[in-house]
């Protein structure tokens, strides 16, 4: 797809400068090659990321200045319908982004609502209560790891009540205790030595880091958050990374301190709460670029000046000069910068391009 894109630009460009040179005004036969190579990629499917990977708008901007009207106007026309597919995708893609966290929430809605059964009848042979009178209030009580069963009896001529509610409303009395990962083992209170003190230092590093995510996560996730171990979780990246790189002032020193660095970074505190989750595992952790362990915010960042760089023909093309020799028309100041480009034949002089720096006036000459 990318190849064909640029290839059918390729033919366009080749066409245009051979029009710029042509001795006719206009109708010319390169110029009406010209034309038909714009309008068939016009009418070429591109994608968001085609445009990034050539950077073929760049290169179509420079034709909106061409000599030849007809050629300015067909790839002015190009880049406007560029413009919309790229903004079309990232709309698109955003929109795919929430709907994609209201689906993720759903389970845990889910399991926060309570359910309730009533059964009009008398208590079941399923269910095994002792009846100390005909009166009496009977409560049974299941205790299990996500919810609580309470039955209750209010008589025989009462209706069975059968209610199961989630683990979270259950009341806890008394002091707190420490919250540990469900079926999982207890929390380590001092770092595991393995006698290499650079190896040491770094676990000691790892678990520093780690321990902030506590009181950097949001009050939503920071039970999850506590149940971790970061001892353990610093422990283990490091014995990955010893396995797969070997000692740290190795051949491999500099991957190290790019993992170490992204997640002691504070303004990164996704990737270590990412880390200490689960969501990354230390043998994806050590695969990945830095782009990937970039924080969201930083990655929005990133993904913005693409897009606005995209068709900034200027930041690709060639380098500016200042000058006061060139007096602009509309503003009468001396403050330019200018460019030189052979737009024609090599015997014929190149073609000046110059910008008022004041009010920003474009015009050319040769």
């Amino acid at each position: 797809m990318a190849g064909e894109l640029l290839e059918l630009f390729e033919a366009a460009k080749k066409a245009a400068d051979a029009a710029a040179a042509e001795r006719s005004s206009s109708g010319g036969a390169e110029e009406v090659r010209c034309i038909d190579a714009l309008k068939r990629l016009k009418s070429f499917p591109v994608t968001k990321q085609d445009l990034i990977d050539t950077q073929v708008g760049k290169r179509v901007r420079l034709l909106t200045k061409h000599p030849r009207q007809k050629i300015q106007a067909m790839a002015s026309d190009l880049i406007e319908i560029w413009k919309r597919v790229v903004i079309e995708e990232t709309t698109k893609n955003k929109k795919n982004g929430c709907s994609d966290n209201k689906d993720s929430m759903k389970p845990d809605v889910a399991k926060a609502e309570t359910v309730k059964v009533e059964k009009v009848q008398k208590a079941p042979d399923s269910v095994r209560v002792e009846k100390a009178s005909r009166v009496e209030n009977v409560k049974v009580e299941k205790i299990s790891r996500l919810e609580t069963v309470k039955v209750e009896k209010h008589g025989d001529a009462e209706p069975l009540k059968v209610e199961k509610v989630p683990k979270e409303e259950k009341q806890v009395s008394g002091s707190k205790r420490p919250l540990q990962a469900p079926n999982g083992p207890p929390k380590l209170t001092k770092m595991i030595k393995c006698n290499d003190d650079a190896r040491d230092k770094i676990r000691e590093i790892l678990a520093e880091a780690l321990s902030k995510v506590s009181d950097e996560a949001d009050e939503d996730i920071r039970d999850e958050v506590n149940a971790c171990d970061p001892i353990r979780v610093a422990v283990s990246v490091e014995s990955a990374m010893f396995e797969k790189w070997g000692r740290s002032n190795g051949a491999h020193k500099f991957k190290y301190r790019s993992i170490m660095f992204n997640i002691k970074d504070t303004n990164n505190p996704d990737l270590r709460r990412r880390v200490l989750l689960g969501e990354v595992k230390p043998e994806r952790l050590l695969v990945m670029t830095a782009e990937e362990m970039a924080s969201d915010r930083r990655k929005r960042e990133n993904d913005q000046i693409k897009e606005k760089a995209l068709f900034e023909c200027e930041r690709g093309g060639p380098p500016k000069a200042t000058t006061d020799q060139f007096k602009c028309g509309r503003c009468g100041q001396r403050k330019c910068t200018y460019y030189q480009l052979q737009t024609r034949s090599a015997d014929e002089p190149m073609t000046t391009f110059v910008t008022c720096v004041n009010c920003n006036n474009h015009w050319k000459f040769c």
